[in-house]
């Protein structure tokens, strides 16, 4: 199925079909073996992590110097686990802020912790889904629930945790996407960057990531939209036979001061993320 494919508007894509795929008996095995082996470096990670954050948490407080650089690592062995290899362009930006990026996956989580030490602003939901909550929540990930009545409660854990020199990721779609399409930016989360003088010491690096699939497979391969169930896909990446490419650029970052409220920082953040996206629908 081509991009272009009609079945895959811009009106309907979240109820387009995802890709047909079959694993096989050797995907069976594959899938097995990958998955075994996934679990056991995430969870040894995990308990690393909790056992130095018992020795982190006295010494820095709220600061963490060590623990992300094991996330860091179990999502490098993950992306070789699996044999997606990634391809950086750009560098993570040095100064205080935070990172927005396009959401085509669950998978986005390995790419963009291995590429950088950040922590995830995520709904949440997530801190309830079985395992993966878990290491959400281990790993400093920020919860919050997209609701009018709880912005300013949201705010003001977002502006703790920049306070604290955490560097945030967040995705401004909102939702995660079949992984040609750049959806509109939100600008709610931004607002927390221009409160009580944030917006003269903080930065924001917009980053562009774009998944190649596998040679023959539809470029839809990695896109997790709609009503698909994360089992099932996840499934389908430990059986793959291989694996493509995940291109991930980090623009140059903008001082937060630099641009007049939240609404024009999005829509920055959205143009450049889009513009760069080889593969989404302009």
């Amino acid at each position: 199925m081509s991009i272009e494919d009609p079945r895959v508007t811009k009106v309907d894509w979240q109820n387009a079909p995802a890709p047909a795929y079959r694993a096989g008996p050797l995907g069976w095995l594959r899938g097995i073996l990958r998955g075994l082996a996934m679990a056991l470096v995430t969870y040894l990670g995990l308990a690393v992590l909790l056992v130095l954050r018992l020795i982190e948490r006295p010494l820095f407080g709220a600061e963490r110097p060590i623990t992300p650089h094991i996330t860091r690592f179990v999502c490098r062995a993950n992306c070789a686990i699996l044999g997606l290899r990634r391809v950086i362009r750009g560098k993570p930006m040095a100064q205080k802020g935070a990172v927005v990026a396009n959401h085509s996956s669950w998978i986005d989580i390995f790419t963009l912790n291995a590429s950088d030490l950040v922590y995830f602003v995520a709904k949440a939901e997530v801190s309830g889904w079985p395992g993966i909550g878990w290491l959400a929540q281990a790993t400093g990930t920020v919860f919050i629930r997209r609701r009018g009545v709880e912005a300013k409660l949201q705010q003001d854990l977002l502006e703790s945790r920049l306070r604290q020199g955490h560097r945030l990721l967040f995705f401004p779609e909102g939702t995660s996407t079949d992984a040609i399409r750049v959806l509109p930016f939100k600008s709610s989360l931004f607002q927390a960057f221009f409160t009580h003088g944030l917006d003269r010491v903080l930065y924001i690096q917009p980053v562009t990531v774009v998944y190649h699939a596998p040679e023959g497979q539809d470029p839809r391969f990695y896109g997790w939209w709609g009503e698909m169930d994360f089992a099932g896909h996840l499934w389908k990446m430990l059986t793959a036979p291989k694996h493509g490419t995940v291109e991930i650029t980090f623009h140059p970052e903008v001082p937060v001061d630099g641009f007049e409220d939240r609404k024009s920082l999005a829509q920055y953040c959205e143009r450049v993320i889009r513009t760069n996206h080889r593969l989404a629908q302009h």
